[in-house]
């Protein structure tokens, strides 16, 4: 399964085949879940989510940087960058896949 990606239309389907909501109200609820997240990161809001793991916004400074083609120092402006946080859960249920136990 590597190199898969879930998308929007799969998280639809999968909350329509778990919770039993129509097809449009799953499209409904995955679409306003992820603007709610987008929405809290964007007011530099924190976002955890239980045994999966947290969203948050970093303020990154303004530092030197090189072009590696031409090898000239180039000003990096500073930015806002975002940062996930695996919860320990999650780790652990990745590292089980990986090592093949169940």
């Amino acid at each position: 399964m590597a190199g898969s990606t879930v998308t929007r239309a799969q998280l639809s389907e999968a909350v329509y085949n778990e919770v039993g909501l129509s097809r449009n109200e799953s499209a409904d609820l995955v679409e306003s879940v992820l603007n709610e997240v987008g929405e809290a990161l964007t007011r530099g809001e924190a976002v955890k989510i239980s045994s999966f793991g947290s969203f948050s916004v970093r303020q990154k400074g303004e530092r030197i940087g090189r072009n590696p083609k031409t090898g000239d120092e180039v000003p990096i402006l500073p930015r806002k960058v975002l940062v996930f946080r695996p919860s320990h859960v999650l780790k652990n249920r990745i590292n089980q896949t990986l090592t093949g136990a169940s």
